[in-house]
């Protein structure tokens, strides 16, 4: 029996306290793709990248920095997937919502975490066509230079990852966490 997401989500959102609503939510849209079928080695790529990209950095930091780029890029289907993966790690409800706004919302994360988040925009946006001296100079205060190649190594993954995503249409809102580890 296929569940209808819509329906699971607003029966749980009215027993989690929102608010009753007759009207139901909007269809989830349908993917126009799945590229990982088509693509298998590429995926599989994806996969080891990742894996390889993310090893020293520690596993909440590693979650902000994907769902910051995540939000940044619109991708929907990856916001799904760290969140939820932020809270299996222990990151705080708190800090993953003030993230959209982490820049006024400085004093829920350390220096460090501030640098990565900061590094993670240039590197994401570049809108200048460049990552700014001052940005990359503050992340290498809080990172060695193994710990920064990593750190800028996740950052392009997720950004990679954001961009099949988006592409692709991936439909968010099934994933559990640890469901591809």
């Amino acid at each position: 029996m296929t569940t209808n997401h819509s329906t699971a989500t607003q029966n749980s959102a009215t027993t989690a306290g929102a608010p009753a609503t007759d009207a139901p939510y909007a269809p989830e849209h349908t993917p126009r793709l799945n590229w990982a079928q088509h693509a298998p080695e590429v995926y599989r790529a994806m996969v080891r990248l990742d894996a390889a990209a993310g090893k020293g950095l520690e596993p909440k930091l590693r979650e902000l920095v994907k769902i910051r780029a995540s939000q940044l890029n619109h991708c929907a289907f990856c916001l799904d997937m760290h969140t939820k993966d932020a809270l299996a790690a222990g990151e705080s409800v708190e800090r993953i919502v003030q993230l959209s706004a982490w820049e006024e919302s400085r004093h829920f994360y350390t220096e460090q975490e501030v640098a990565a988040l900061e590094l993670t925009e240039a590197v994401t946006v570049l809108t200048d066509g460049f990552v700014p001296d001052e940005v990359y100079e503050r992340a290498a205060r809080h990172f060695d230079e193994a710990a920064l190649s990593q750190l800028i190594a996740a950052i392009a993954v997720i950004n990679a990852w954001n961009r099949f995503g988006v592409t692709t249409r991936a439909v968010p809102g099934r994933y559990t966490p640890g469901q591809f580890a």
